[in-house]
């Protein structure tokens, strides 16, 4: 494992509602791993869970997945995302961003966790499992797959990372926008459209592009799979059009004593299209991790 550098920036805040019981209170910062800075944000006390966002979002995809009785929900943004930054001429892959996440970890002094990864999150999280299966108390697999990209898709992301090239970042948000959510939701609830959108415009040129480029050339993890040994949780949305019901059938197929929740009415981002759907699955399996 390289060295880290921890610069950590204390921001302690605290929010609560009038006449409302007070929120747990939440810390901010930044840490520098191998170059790169990693802010993150954590709520709550107790055992530690790190949530990992997907492409191109950040841990703000998780604004409503931080609170949780008896757990410190951590949320990192990715490098080139959110309020993150690569590392001066850094190669961008899933494999370095695993090696990041590894990192991060230990700047936070996380020698075990329970680690959740959406999307390219996961996909990170089955690398960092590859490379360290010994920090891991238990994984979180959301909307995701183990799948290399094939050649339509990886013409996808390469297209994608063109796009972003060409057009800018913001252009994303009407290409993507319909793989995130459902119709109903982007019909019906247009603020969830709007913060999505958002974490979109927020990520850097080098950070779209180099993570579209990533995701088309993406580690094949199924080999993985069959060497997971902790407790394991598949949720997904079960109107996911990105990594769709079938291929989370394969993966708890692979993954010995896993657990496969679909959420009804959800797409790829349902731990944010559904989060009170979400909050409950990964509750009430965490009961049953030790």
């Amino acid at each position: 494992m390289k060295k880290t550098l921890l610069t950590l920036t204390a921001l302690l805040a605290t929010s609560a509602f009038a006449g409302a019981a007070p929120m747990p209170m939440m810390s901010q910062g930044t840490v520098t791993v191998n170059g790169a800075q990693v802010f993150y944000k954590s709520q709550g006390s107790g055992q530690p869970l790190l949530l990992i966002h997907g492409y191109p979002l950040s841990g703000e995809l998780f604004k409503n997945n931080r609170m949780l009785t008896g757990y410190r929900v951590i949320t990192v943004d990715l490098p080139g995302f959110g309020q993150s930054k690569l590392a001066p001429g850094q190669t961008v892959s899933i494999e370095n961003y695993a090696q990041t996440m590894l990192g991060f970890m230990d700047a936070m002094k996380l020698d075990k966790a329970v680690v959740g990864g959406m999307s390219m999150g996961g996909m990170t999280l089955f690398q960092m499992y590859r490379s360290a299966p010994e920090r891991f108390k238990g994984l979180i697999l959301i909307d995701t797959t183990a799948e290399p990209a094939g050649v339509a898709e990886a013409a996808m992301w390469r297209g994608t990372a063109q796009q972003a090239q060409e057009k800018g970042v913001a252009s994303l948000v009407n290409l993507l926008m319909p793989r995130m959510l459902t119709g109903e939701s982007r019909m019906k609830m247009p603020n969830q459209v709007m913060h999505l959108g958002s974490l979109i415009k927020q990520a850097s040129l080098p950070g779209a592009v180099g993570a579209a480029n990533a995701l088309a050339a993406r580690p094949d993890a199924n080999p993985v799979l069959p060497t997971i040994k902790v407790p394991t949780l598949i949720v997904a949305g079960l109107e996911d059009n990105v990594t769709p019901t079938e291929l989370q059938v394969k993966m708890k197929g692979a993954i010995a004593g896993s657990k496969l929740v679909m959420i009804p009415g959800a797409g790829h981002a349902a731990t944010f299209e559904k989060a009170s759907a979400m909050n409950a699955a990964v509750a009430n399996w965490l009961r049953t991790v030790r």
